[in-house]
C-alpha cells in the first residue's frame, strides 16, 4: 500500500492538502498535531501588499456549510517570506503558495517575488475582483482568465495550478482557456457565491452583500464540476469542496483528483485533515489498493 501522489513531478507523501484560507501558515495547528504528515499546505491566501481584509461579519454558519468575507486578510508577500515561510520550509511538506491580486500588474509582481523563493508551486486564486475593470472576478470570464494565468506563466518558472471559481460562466471553457495560457494543474472549487439575510434587522448579513459558501452543502456540485473539467482538459487536478472526511476524498479521487483539499473541515475539527491522511490508508489496505493511480478518475473521467 502506497498513498504518495506524483503531482507535476513533485512527490507528495499522501494526497491530502490543507487548503487555503483554512489552515494559516501551519503554525496554530502544528501545536495540535505535526503537519508534516499531511501532504501539502496551500497558504493562506497571498497578495502584493498587505491587507487587513473586509470590515463587519466575516464568517456565518449555514445549514451545512459556512459563508465566509474575510478580504484576503494577509501581511503582504514580503513579510510571509520573513516571517512565515521558514517554519514551512522546515516542515516535510510541499507548500502551495495561494497568489491573490487587484490587477494583472500585481499578480505578476507578486508571481516574481514567489519565483525566487523553495515554494515549489504557486496557486493562483482568478476568483480576485478586477479592481481596474470594475470589480469582477478575474475567473468569471474566460479572456480575462487567460489574460492573467498568461502574464503570471510568463513570470514564473514554478508550478503552476489555477484555483477556478465555481461561479464562472463556463467551467470547462474556463479551464481550457487556463490550460491553454499556461495553466499546469487546476484547482477546482473555490466558494460557491451566496447571500445571508439578517431579518431583523432587515439587511445582509455581510457588508459586501454576497460572500463564499463552503461546506459539505457544495459537495455534491463541486464534485461533479471535478468530473466534468476532467473530461475537458488533460492536466491534474486538485479536488476541493466539502471534504469532511476521508469517503469525501476518495470521491473526489474517483471523479478525477489526483490530489484534495480540505478546507471547512478544519475550522469543525481541528484533527480533520491528520483523520483524513489516516483514513484514505486505511481504505487502501482494506480494499487492497497499492496505489491511488488505481482509482483515480475510475468512474469515466481521464
Amino acid at each position: 500500500m502506497n498513498s504518495t501522489v506524483e503531482f507535476l513531478g513533485i512527490n507528495f507523501k499522501n494526497p491530502v492538502i490543507a487548503a487555503s484560507g483554512t489552515f494559516g501558515y501551519g503554525k496554530e495547528y502544528d501545536e495540535y498535531f505535526d503537519i508534516s504528515i499531511l501532504g501539502g499546505i496551500s497558504t493562506k491566501g497571498l497578495t502584493l501588499h498587505e491587507k487587513i481584509g473586509n470590515l463587519g461579519r466575516r464568517i456565518y454558519e449555514t445549514p451545512s456549510g459556512l459563508m465566509n468575507s474575510i478580504g484576503l486578510q494577509n501581511p503582504g508577500i514580503n513579510r510571509f517570506i520573513e516571517d512565515e515561510l521558514p517554519f514551512l520550509l522546515k516542515k516535510d511538506i510541499v507548500i502551495l503558495a495561494n497568489l491573490g491580486g487587484d490587477s494583472i500588474e500585481e499578480y505578476v509582481l507578486g508571481a516574481k517575488k514567489l519565483d525566487e523563493t523553495d515554494i515549489p508551486i504557486i496557486e493562483l486564486n482568478i476568483s480576485c475582483p478586477n479592481v481596474k475593470e470594475g470589480g469582477m472576478a478575474f475567473g468569471i470570464d474566460e479572456k480575462v482568465a487567460y489574460e492573467v494565468v498568461k502574464e503570471v506563466r510568463m513570470a514564473t518558472k514554478k508550478k503552476l495550478v489555477v484555483k477556478l471559481s465555481p461561479n464562472a460562466k463556463d467551467i470547462s471553457k474556463m479551464a481550457q482557456a487556463c490550460v491553454k495560457a499556461g495553466a499546469d494543474a487546476l484547482s477546482l472549487v473555490n466558494t460557491f457565491n451566496a447571500l445571508a439575510i439578517d431579518i431583523n434587522k432587515r439587511k445582509p448579513i455581510f457588508n459586501n452583500i454576497t460572500a463564499g459558501l463552503s461546506g459539505p452543502c457544495i459537495k455534491p456540485i463541486a464534485l461533479r464540476i471535478v468530473y466534468e473539467v476532467k473530461k475537458a482538459v488533460d492536466v491534474p487536478i486538485i479536488g476541493i469542496g466539502g471534504i469532511m472526511d476521508y469517503e469525501d476524498a476518495i470521491e473526489f479521487i474517483m471523479a478525477g483528483a489526483t490530489l484534495i483539499q480540505v478546507g471547512s473541515a478544519n475550522f469543525r475539527d481541528i484533527y480533520a485533515s491528520k483523520k483524513i491522511v489516516e483514513g484514505i490508508e486505511e481504505f487502501m489496505k482494506k480494499e487492497k489498493i497499492s496505489n491511488l493511480k488505481e482509482i483515480t478518475g475510475i468512474i469515466g473521467g481521464k
